[in-house]
């Protein structure tokens, strides 16, 4: 048995698009097209970043990290997605709980570092004189390996916890990836230890780190009002815009899926709001960056000079 006598339950039926084959080829190609969109664009940004000694600081470093977690919490998501929509809607036990692992990983590495992020545009803008000791190459480096291990030991935990419990049936989630909300349902035994943690998690994750950015917001406002010249505001402003940008689109998705529920908002309705941060978001932060950003668009055309107009 897959799940080494814990369960019963070897594979379960995800239920979420229609059947119609009209509507499927339609889904089909436009999955495809945002995976297509997602590797290339995150990859051209690793790249891009990596061959530039100019963007060889701690913004674009972290860059670096936000472009591979897009690429893996994609082809953690879409491929799967796109062997369903041709074939059975099905997905084995182990393949969930493979899913699920690496697609909250990715989603509680990317809202811590979205706080790392924003903490690198505090520094930046309201300590300019010490921002090279504060975000130095040693500080990034442990900041982004502190993020890749509290994500990592937390869906550990997590998917421990979720092994020990028993799946007879019920096996349909109603959704296109396996998540631990639309799990626990399933189970036949007691989930209350692994509710709390859920809860814990979302806090943690999504509250407490929103509320970080929101504080290191403040004083980055605070500091670009007290700047006399228009084009010294405009200047700040555009150095922080494209990540604020996408800190909204992805904040606004996980709140709305994840927070909402606890609120009394059905979890069923966020089935579309769930293609924004898992399928949608990582195509568009590469675009994002480099469409808001100088010197992003400057290394891409030495990169690439088909690109020049």
């Amino acid at each position: 048995m897959a799940s080494n006598n814990h369960s019963t339950v070897t594979e379960f039926i995800l239920q979420s698009f229609p059947e119609n084959p009209q509507v499927q080829i339609l889904i089909f190609s436009l999955f495809l097209g945002l995976l297509v969109v997602a590797f290339t664009s995150n990859s051209i940004i690793i790249i891009v970043i990596s061959l530039n000694p100019s963007l060889h600081t701690p913004m674009y470093f972290f860059l670096i990290n936000l472009a591979l977690l897009d690429v893996l919490s994609t082809l953690t998501v879409v491929p799967k997605l796109l062997h369903n929509l041709i074939t059975k809607n099905t997905i084995s036990y182990g393949g969930c709980l493979a899913q699920i692992y690496f697609l909250t990983l990715c989603m509680g590495v990317e809202l811590l570092l979205f706080t790392v992020m924003a903490f690198d545009r505090y520094a930046a803008i309201c300590q300019p004189l010490h921002y090279t000791t504060i975000m130095n190459k040693t500080v990034c480096c442990l900041m982004a390996s502190t993020v890749w291990a509290i994500s990592g030991v937390n869906i550990t935990i997590q998917i421990i916890m979720t092994v020990r419990l028993s799946f007879c049936g019920p096996n349909v989630i109603d959704h296109y990836f396996c998540e631990i909300p639309l799990l626990l349902p399933l189970s036949c035994s007691s989930t209350n230890v692994n509710n709390v943690m859920v809860v814990v998690a979302d806090m943690f994750f999504a509250i407490f780190n929103f509320l970080l950015i929101l504080i290191s917001y403040g004083f980055i406002i605070s500091s670009i009002l007290k700047i006399r010249t228009k084009e010294g505001k405009k200047k700040a402003f555009s150095t922080c815009s494209s990540h604020l940008i996408v800190v909204t689109l992805y904040y606004s998705t996980i709140i709305y899926i994840y927070i909402l529920p606890g609120l009394g908002q059905s979890l069923k309705k966020g089935k579309i709001a769930s293609v924004i941060y898992a399928i949608v978001t990582p195509a568009l932060n590469p675009l994002i960056y480099s469409l808001r950003n100088k010197d992003v668009k400057i290394a891409l055309n030495k990169v690439c000079p088909y690109l020049r107009k």
